[in-house]
């Protein structure tokens, strides 16, 4: 008797095994990735907090940010109070008057100032911050006070009494003895109590022994600091001149004032000047009662490191989702065309590689360079899923083709991390390239549940 054999149908396969609850579950393994992720950028952020910590106890023990707002020209005056009162005997209207000191402040015609700074990177333990020494000379001169725009009497004025005031906000960093030359004729500074309880300090120079009215009062000052990371200055001249040089490559200038003119060498540091006129600032020259707090008009450097390793690694793990995403797409797009079957198992083994990365980014990168630690890093991850892969999909090709995709991916991830202005325009074209190769490679993809 002949047999004869019929081709059996296939038997419809339930949802469980369609493409569509293949990508329901790999959407959600993806969600559930993001809590190891976010643990992930909470030790960033701790690693942050203690780098904080560390750049704080060298500011405390070198000398912190450097700010100088000065000098001041402060020359007190007699100003009278009359208050009536009725005498109890007579029943007539006195007058009581009351004498107080009060002081006038007077701002530089011209203010010129040329500061040196070295700058170096201090290290300890795995954390590092910038830490200069800066020679700040200044010269230039006042004009005659005029007392006429306070309506001060001239016999009210204390010219013997006239000092000269400067407003710092770290004493500490200062290195040597300070001293002013106003018309030939040195002054030593003193340190003071400051009488409106503002955050500065000051320094303040005893009585000055010069007559105020002969005209012009010259001054040259010079003064050395040392300090952390940041240079400031308030224009207080009618016309200021600023110009510092240091052999910091990587300056960022700040403030309300951006430098005239600047030349930065990457091997040689940077010089810049600033050019303010009175007319550009909403401060006049001087000032009846009390000093304003002119700290929101300065103008300085700042001498940060660019690209610090944990702003790198930072911004490297908000494009974990994306890396997760795109690796697990990869995944499924393979899977579904050569129809070999990825258990959800090992799609949570290949999740926990990629989260891995990050760690042994940071942990890397706090004993060498963030460039080298993303290559050690990288590299590894890259491996081991390779060879997880060649175990899984027991085909060359396509554990070639998932090391080489990684390898494209870790790249372009590391691309837009260096490119701080181009990182968005780069992003969005390599994503709309990515969207397009999806697109195709989908195209053919049948998403009915019972096939």
């Amino acid at each position: 008797m002949e047999t004869i054999n019929t081709p059996q149908q296939e038997q419809p396969r339930g949802f469980m095994q369609s493409t569509t609850a293949r990508v329901i579950m790999t959407g959600f393994l993806t969600l559930a990735l993001l809590i190891p992720l976010q643990y992930v950028k909470s030790l960033i952020w701790e690693r942050q907090s203690l780098e904080q910590n560390v750049k704080q106890e060298i500011a405390d023990q070198w000398g912190g940010s450097v700010y100088f707002y000065g000098p001041v020209l402060k020359v007190p005056y007699t100003s009278y109070t009359d208050t009536q009162v009725i005498d109890q005997v007579t029943k007539k209207v006195v007058v009581n008057r009351t004498a107080t000191t009060q002081y006038a402040y007077f701002f530089p015609e011209t203010l010129n100032a040329d500061t040196q700074v070295k700058t170096e990177e201090k290290h300890r333990n795995n954390y590092k911050t910038t830490v200069f020494s800066s020679t700040m000379n200044f010269s230039g001169y006042y004009n005659t006070p005029d007392f006429a725009k306070g309506d001060i009497k001239p016999e009210n004025v204390q010219w013997q009494k006239a000092t000269i005031l400067i407003n710092t906000d770290n004493l500490k960093s200062i290195k040597d003895a300070l001293n002013i030359t106003l018309n030939g004729k040195t002054y030593a500074f003193e340190p003071v109590v400051q009488s409106d309880k503002s955050k500065t300090e000051a320094l303040e120079t005893p009585a000055l022994a010069l007559d105020l009215n002969t005209g012009r009062i010259k001054f040259n000052l010079r003064i050395g600091y040392n300090g952390t990371e940041s240079i400031s200055m308030v224009p207080i001249g009618k016309i200021t001149s600023v110009k510092m040089q240091s052999n910091w490559p990587d300056p960022k200038f700040n403030g309300n004032f951006l430098p005239a003119d600047k030349h930065i060498d990457e091997a040689k540091g940077f010089t810049a000047t600033w050019k303010v006129s009175h007319l550009n600032r909403p401060f006049v020259q001087q000032y009846f009662g009390s000093l304003p707090n002119l700290n929101a008009y300065n103008l300085g450097t700042e001498f940060l490191i660019k690209n610090n390793e944990y702003q790198q690694n930072e911004r490297a793990a908000k494009y974990g989702f994306l890396v997760i995403g795109l690796t697990f797409l990869i995944f499924f797009l393979i899977q579904t065309i050569s129809k070999i079957y990825i258990h959800i198992f090992q799609y949570c083994m290949i999740g926990l590689a990629l989260i891995m990365f990050y760690t042994l980014l940071i942990s890397i990168t706090e004993h060498s360079s963030f460039n080298f630690a993303y290559l050690i890093s990288g590299t590894a991850v890259v491996s081991m899923i390779t060879l997880y892969t060649r175990t899984v999909l027991k085909q060359q090709k396509l554990t070639l083709l998932i090391g080489a995709s990684l390898s494209v991916l870790y790249t372009f991830i590391y691309v837009i991390i260096q490119l701080e202005d181009y990182a968005l325009l780069a992003g969005s074209i390599g994503l709309f390239a990515i969207l397009g190769a999806v697109m195709y490679f989908s195209r053919k993809i049948d998403w009915n549940p019972t096939h």
